[in-house]
């Protein structure tokens, strides 16, 4: 073959018809894509054999697009193919695809490699990319506690080995691959987590991570609606054992006792338990200390020690022995198992977006230091600039054992911040210090300890800025998030982003691809903030957005918003507002059309979008079905307004009892619809389905739906995840003898000796006085406590003689663990009041993983 041959087409086929990795010639130094193609048993199409350094899946993280090779991943839910056209005018030449798309062939100087299963072969890749390294793994499964055993042995082990582990919580069938895909050859150990929601999917993961070390944390609830039975997910899991040298699991735990003796592992096994002194490892005693420190004694090899952690719940003590088994396999000493034990830090497993002073927004990530992690986490603060108005800022530490020389690790630094666009760079460290000179064409500044920084005039001229702060742990960097964080109030409403994600995901799985999603963003998103949650939708392809009245439209779009957005309830001095802001009104009757239309035509609009609303029987607002006719008629004669939507409401859809009414309602507007269509001549959207009706009437979807409720984590059918949290702290307590009275009104009566704590939120917050005197319980570590006395305005205070906890620990009045439906239960009304009615003053604190 020329080379002007070679430089024009390379193609070639494989026929490879098994499920294994091909073994192949090619040494795995050659990373180019002819060699890919064969790995993954492409059919290729090639005009340049490129290296590949990145695997890319999500086309909103693109950092180095001409290193970089994007798998077209289709799901239930999405399809990678979709944004194909996209990444290629960015830059990205190389894709992983499954099906042939016309524009494709204008894609001159791209190359495609054509896989039957786009996932399979990002899978195939990373296990040929595992096969090439001899270190030891360890791979971590279970239904809870496997990033923070993940993150506790990297705390435990990083002064000993170069590790590489999974970023965050990457451990399902896409996010195991771009883990493994780190390792390399300055790698001493890995350590992976897997985790899995069905029969079948531990197989592949096995392959990939292939561990020497596999630790089973424990057997639970979650994602247990896949599985016929316990037992049956506790297989699924220990998949993951198969072939390794070493398997941890707790042998209290009869289940998994039980089910790994019927497997019969060949690996040599690490069992630990209290009930048995036989045990591998036999945990002799556990004290929980008033200091909320747990001493823990140990016995193995028929040898004695103890340790303590800074910790005392059930959770910390089981994932702190699954530790302790690995470091005792690893021959470390009891000595120094003792003295990093003590050092053991919480695992923050999220990033927190908070309001900073000088209108900035503030992002704390502190949960790991490393190159990988520090690249999602730029990744998370470009997204959430939606407007690129904010100057981007980096506060950085030095990135500490991470295996290569400090010069090449801020080189690459240095290119992943000018690639994610970052404006300023503040670098605390010594290292960082050292290599100042890599960061060039950046506006930078250094300081050799966080107390520096601190002291600097520099941290009180960030004005206008989004902030990612992101350091290892001893550099304290939560000190610069709370001298840079607004106070408002210690009260504070969570909102988990990925919650937001997972349950719009959910709802789109239920609906055809075709199918459009409204998403209301209303009444400040449930009280949620319209602004972040929005921002997310749009990040995830959203379609539209409703809003209730036109000013909250014009605030989202004041936010960089660029979406469509509806406007349910337009009002008539609020047009100008609705042009101005590119919104969308419902119109709901002949006077709002007039005079809608009348404003257009004065302008000189034409052509503009409304959104028209019947009543099928919620008989609140909408056009009667017997006025569709004079409505679509008058529609015709006039070209200032066209129709984007035709909708209804449905009234019941969430009662069953009341499923006739809502198939009648269907059918009405159905009809309805069809004279419409047949008089404009010209298609319009058409949805009736709410969050409920997308569950239960998944037939009458039609072009698009509304999720409400659903969104924000409330419905009738499970499957979503909360996404609210409403919390605060003890401010105060106090012993109160018996006989005495708590509160306004004398109402708390204290039967008992007891012992009372004063939290900070009140009827001014949204807590409803009727849940006083034991009418709410709320969390406190763990336990539940009861109101007492009168909820005042800014104070409630609640009966802590049952539960352990001191001034300054964290309470939970709705989120997970107590749903914010048991709050509108005891109130006999909705969630939607419930979650709209947490006042302004209560501050929302953003946070995903």
């Amino acid at each position: 073959m020329g080379k002007d041959r070679e430089r024009d087409l390379f193609i070639f086929t494989m026929n490879y018809t098994n499920n294994e990795i091909p073994v192949l010639v090619p040494p795995w130094e050659d990373r180019g894509l002819l060699h890919i193609a064969q790995i993954i048993n492409a059919d290729a199409k090639i005009k340049t054999n490129s290296q590949i350094d990145f695997l890319l899946t999500d086309s909103r993280s693109l950092a180095f697009p001409e290193k970089s090779l994007f798998f077209a991943i289709k799901t239930n839910r999405n399809d990678g193919h979709k944004y194909i056209e996209q990444l290629y005018n960015q830059g990205v030449l190389n894709f992983v695809v499954s099906e042939k798309i016309p524009a494709f062939e204008k894609m001159q100087d791209a190359n495609f490699l054509y896989a039957e299963n786009v996932l399979r072969a990002l899978q195939h890749l990373a296990a040929y990319h595992r096969k090439n390294y001899s270190m030891p793994v360890i791979g971590i499964t279970g239904s809870n506690g496997k990033t923070i055993v993940k993150e506790w042995l990297y705390q435990l082990l990083h002064e000993d080995k170069q590790i590489v582990r999974s970023p965050r919580s990457y451990n399902s069938q896409i996010g195991v691959p771009l883990s493994v895909w780190q390792l390399n050859e300055q790698t001493e150990l890995g350590i992976f987590e897997a985790g899995i929601s069905e029969s079948g999917e531990m197989e592949q993961l096995q392959k990939i991570i292939l561990p020497d070390i596999c630790i089973l944390t424990n057997i639970g609830e979650a994602h247990q609606e896949n599985f016929s039975s316990l037992k049956e997910k506790c297989l699924e899991k220990l998949k993951l054992a198969t072939n390794c040298k070493l398997l941890v699991y707790n042998q209290d735990d009869k289940l998994i006792q039980e089910t790994v003796k019927e497997l019969a592992f060949p690996a040599q096994q690490l069992g630990w338990g209290k009930d048995d002194k036989n045990s591998d490892l036999f945990i002799k005693n556990i004290i929980k200390n008033s200091d909320f420190t747990t001493c823990i004694t140990y016995t193995y090899k028929q040898q004695t020690n103890s340790f303590s952690i800074p910790f005392d719940d059930d959770a910390s003590i089981e994932n702190a022995i699954h530790c302790l088994a690995i470091m005792l396999h690893l021959d470390i000493s009891p000595e120094v198992i003792s003295a990093r034990m003590a050092c053991l830090e919480p695992v923050a497993m999220r990033l927190e977006v908070k309001d900073g002073k000088n209108n900035c927004l503030i992002i704390n990530d502190s949960y790991n230091s490393d190159i990988h992690s520090l690249d999602i986490a730029l990744d998370f603060q470009w997204r959430r600039d939606s407007d690129k108005s904010l100057k981007h800022t980096l506060i950085l530490s030095d990135i500490l054992q991470s295996g290569i020389p400090y010069s090449e690790l801020y080189t690459n630094v240095a290119s992943l911040i000018v690639q994610r666009k970052i404006d300023k760079l503040i670098g605390i460290g010594k290292y960082l210090i050292e290599n100042e000179n890599v960061f060039q064409s950046i506006e930078k500044e250094f300081y050799p300890t966080t107390a520096d920084f601190l002291q600097s005039e520099s941290i009180h001229n960030l004005r206008n800025e989004i902030i990612l702060i992101k350091g290892s742990r001893q550099f304290h960097f939560e000190e610069i998030s709370e001298a840079l964080e607004l106070k408002v109030h210690e009260t504070i409403l969570e909102v988990n982003l990925d919650a937001v994600v997972h349950n719009f995901n959910f709802y789109r799985s239920k609906l055809k691809p075709s199918t459009k999603m409204i998403c209301m963003v209303k009444a400040f998103a449930y009280g949620a903030g319209s602004y972040e949650v929005a921002k997310t939708l749009q990040d995830h392809q959203c379609d539209y957005l409703a809003v209730a009245v036109a000013d909250e439209g014009a605030a989202l779009r004041k936010a960089g918003l660029t979406i469509p957005v509806i406007v349910m309830n337009p009002e008539m001095n609020a047009f100008q507002t609705i042009f101005d802001n590119h919104l969308e009104p419902e119109i709901y009757s002949f006077r709002l059309l007039e005079a809608f239309a009348k404003t257009a035509d004065k302008a000189g609009i034409t052509n503009y979008p409304i959104h028209i609303k019947i009543d099928t029987g919620m008989h609140r607002l909408g056009f009667s079905p017997s006025e569709v006719e004079q409505i679509a008629n008058l529609l015709c004669k006039q070209n200032n307004l066209v129709v984007r939507s035709i909708f209804s409401h449905l009234a019941g859809s969430d009662e069953q009892r009341l499923d006739g009414f809502t198939h009648e309602q269907i059918q009405l507007f159905e009809n309805c619809t069809k004279k419409m269509d047949a008089i404009l001549k010209y298609h319009t959207l058409k949805h009736i389905l709410n969050s409920e009706g997308i569950i239960h009437f998944p037939e009458s979807q039609m072009d698009m739906v509304r999720l409400g409720l659903g969104l924000y984590g409330v419905n009738q059918s499970g499957g979503l995840k909360n996404v609210t949290t409403l919390k605060t702290t003890i401010l105060q307590t106090r012993e109160v003898p018996a006989g005495e009275t708590v509160g306004y009104g004398r109402k708390g009566v204290i039967t008992r000796p007891s012992r009372v704590a004063t939290i900070p939120i009140g009827y001014a917050d949204g807590l409803d006085r009727k849940l006083g005197n034991g009418n709410l319980q709320v969390l406190v570590n763990g336990k539940f406590a009861p109101t007492i006395g009168n909820i005042c305005m800014d104070l409630t205070m609640i009966d802590v003689t049952d539960v352990i906890c001191k001034e300054g620990d964290m309470v939970v009045i709705f989120g997970e663990e107590q749903p914010v439906t048991v709050l509108a239960e005891k109130l006999q009304t909705i969630p939607y009041e419930i979650i709209t009615s947490v006042s302004d003053r209560v501050k929302r604190v953003y946070y995903a993983e």
